[in-house]
């Protein structure tokens, strides 16, 4: 049971980390396209950008603290 949750969880924590990824290399796109409107749109982004790093770095830690399959 607990393997089959780890498995899963695995591939899930896989999932959301390539996905994280490409929002924020979009959010930091977004914000350099931003450079025509008000400096706090593209400030916004950025800190967004930040965050779903910030949530990324949490990911990796549990993606790493998961057994190893055998």
């Amino acid at each position: 049971m607990a393997d089959d949750i780890a498995g899963k969880l695995a591939a899930l924590l896989d999932y959301w980390l390539e996905h994280n990824r490409e929002h924020e290399a979009e959010f930091r796109d977004w914000a350099e396209k931003a450079g025509s409107l008000p400096a706090w749109v593209a400030r916004e982004l950025r800190r967004a950008a930040d965050a779903m790093a910030e949530a990324s770095e949490c990911l990796e830690k549990a993606r790493r603290s998961l057994p190893q399959k055998k």
